[in-house]
């Protein structure tokens, strides 16, 4: 029998190594898929199963990012993080990078930073909360950055064009806008946005 040696200087790499799984990786998705069901279901009728089955992870594995089902929701009713990038641009540019950010999420990562708002009524009391945090992290902060009269309206208004947005790209689905790149929606649109902005 003879044996079989390996040349020196060649690495000994395990047989089998275990696949690592990305954590934050399956955290994003894990949130896509919440954010997904909790755009059509009812909060009370979606289950951590349901979840995992759209995020291909296990129960166990939501339980264990995220502690349980109204802690992953509450994560999935903020929208702290979706509103920093959407307000990410100067001033002066932001209409036009509002309208290519909505765009581009949904293009890019199935999930407009907005649009889970028009399905607040669906989710009861858990619908006032996202109501709040809406106002809270969008709208108020979009209201802030504005000079001039009326911030808090103008904020409203360029938003309610944003989410007017997003219904027609994502749930509408208008043939032409999916069609057209991102880029010269928002230098149609943008200007109407940034009217409301630097009134």
């Amino acid at each position: 029998m003879s044996a079989v040696s390996t040349p020196p200087g060649t690495p000994s790499v395990p047989a089998s190594a275990p696949a690592r799984r990305d954590a934050e990786a399956t955290k994003a998705a894990i949130l896509r898929a919440a954010r997904h069901l909790l755009a059509r279901h009812a909060h009370a009728d979606i289950t951590l199963k349901d979840v995992a089955e759209r995020a291909g992870v296990s129960a166990p594995l939501i339980l264990k990012y995220f502690g349980n089902k109204d802690s992953l929701f509450a994560r999935v009713m903020s929208f702290d993080t979706d509103a920093a990038a959407l307000l990410d641009a100067p001033l002066d540019d932001l209409g036009r990078h509002m309208v290519r950010h909505v765009l581009e999420s949904q293009r890019d990562r199935g999930a407009d930073p907005l649009l889970r708002i028009a399905f607040a009524p669906l989710h009861g009391d858990h619908g006032d909360i996202l109501r709040a945090n809406f106002r809270a992290h969008v709208v108020d902060a979009l209201a802030v950055r504005l000079t001039g009269p009326d911030p808090g309206l103008r904020a409203e208004l360029a938003v309610a064009q944003l989410i007017g947005l997003g219904v027609m790209y994502g749930i509408a689905r208008g043939p032409r806008l999916r069609d057209s790149e991102a880029a010269d929606i928002a230098d149609r649109y943008g200007p109407a946005v940034q009217a409301q902005l630097t009134p």
